[in-house]
């Protein structure tokens, strides 16, 4: 026969009933889970919490699932802020994990039923979105998006970066969001809901991220062979089951050309603006206004130009024009003819073998150096888009008057 449960003889009292347990789930309230990026107890992580007659607090974590890559981050703020409550000598942590129901009734909480989910960022959203496109590979395009990202979050504000580029995913590897073996880091699903990982305090989510094996591995499973329906399907579930929460800035780091991914991003984002990035020859501002030509077509704005690999001015005062010159402001000023305001030179950013070595090593520049010439250039672009804000014209704000 089994034994009755033997009470306590003076109840240990929960945070309700204590001044000092409403202290310790106050603390609590400031830590904030780093991938969802909101505190714990809004995600309904804390369960129970009681505090005894030696100030000796208990806490039940629920984390959102079994093996959470951020488990023990977590658990150390949680002990940490418990541990700072005054009249608290010290903090055991139960760690548990949601239920089933408890995970489906987070993610409503967080994204909606699925009845009613759709794009994240359409017409309606306050997020600006850019589109960072250009008319061949090999002119930076990734490396400016993943340095641009981290500038704007260094200005304060909430960013992410869908990684578009199906062919060449690099961003995670810029943002130094890869393992010891060279793959990218895995995002972490909370039931349909995909946490994208955090890389420089920007989130970021990436087709490398579902490849098994990394590019330039030697194993065919580095490489996407994806047309037109799988691209959509997978940008659009990009956009719809990747959790970014409250973005000020997202940006998408699209293929070159003018294929597939681009007419997608146009249709399910008609109001992303494009950036369009080019290199200073000449002869490139024909491939590179196709791209924002493209574009236009779909309904989308041109934001501006970017030009990489521009003259760098040298120690001695020489010039160093590997790539010509005047690229740039071809291209501003061919898109201009068809847009109603004209399309600026955002930046011209000098050639830099700074800003190639930190995306080799997953650091970047705007990081790295702040002080060099394409860091600066980079940096000013940031500024230009971070003083925009965020669009509130026209829009409701869901507050009525009394």
């Amino acid at each position: 026969m089994p034994r009755a449960a033997v009470q306590p003889e003076h109840p240990v009292p929960e945070a309700s009933d204590t001044q000092l347990g409403q202290a310790v789930r106050q603390a609590l309230s400031r830590v904030i889970d780093p991938e969802i990026r909101k505190p714990i107890t809004d995600l309904d992580m804390i369960g129970g919490i009681a505090v005894d007659e030696t100030g000796r607090a208990s806490v039940d974590l629920k984390l959102t699932i079994v093996g959470c890559p951020a488990a023990d981050t977590i658990e150390r703020d949680v002990r940490a802020a418990a541990s700072g409550v005054p009249g608290v000598n010290s903090v055991d942590v139960d760690v548990s994990v949601m239920s089933s129901a408890e995970r489906r009734a987070l993610v409503e909480k967080l994204r909606g039923s699925a009845a009613h989910r759709s794009i994240q960022f359409g017409p309606d959203s306050l997020t600006r979105v850019y589109a960072v496109t250009s008319g061949k590979g090999g002119v930076g395009k990734s490396t400016l998006t993943a340095n641009l990202a981290v500038a704007l979050a260094a200005r304060g504000l909430r960013v992410g970066i869908v990684d578009a580029d199906v062919y060449g995913f690099s961003i995670p590897a810029i943002l130094g969001l890869v393992d010891d073996d060279g793959l990218a880091v895995k995002p972490t699903r909370v039931g349909d809901m995909i946490l994208p990982p955090v890389g420089r305090d920007v989130k970021v989510i990436s087709i490398g991220m579902f490849i098994d094996s990394a590019p330039g591995s030697g194993s065919s499973g580095g490489a996407v062979a994806w047309r037109g329906p799988m691209l959509h399907r997978t940008i659009q579930q990009f956009l719809t089951d990747v959790f970014f929460g409250d973005l000020d800035v997202l940006l998408l780091d699209l293929p070159p050309g003018t294929g597939d991914v681009a007419i997608s991003i146009g249709q399910l984002l008609p109001n992303a603006e494009v950036i369009v990035v080019t290199t200073p020859q000449p002869a490139a501002a024909d491939v590179a206004e196709r791209s924002g030509i493209v574009a236009r077509q779909t309904g989308q704005r041109i934001f501006g130009v970017i030009e990489n690999m521009a003259p760098l001015v040298q120690a001695d005062g020489s010039v160093l024009d590997l790539f010509g010159s005047g690229g740039g402001d071809e291209v501003a000023r061919r898109l201009t003819a068809g847009q109603d305001s004209p399309v600026p030179l955002l930046a011209s950013v000098p050639l830099s073998l700074a800003l190639r070595r930190g995306g080799d090593a997953g650091e970047p520049l705007v990081i790295a150096d702040p002080a060099d010439a394409a860091s600066i250039a980079i940096q000013s672009v940031a500024d230009r888009i971070a003083t925009r804000g965020r669009d509130l014209a026209g829009r409701p704000l869901g507050v009525s008057p009394r």
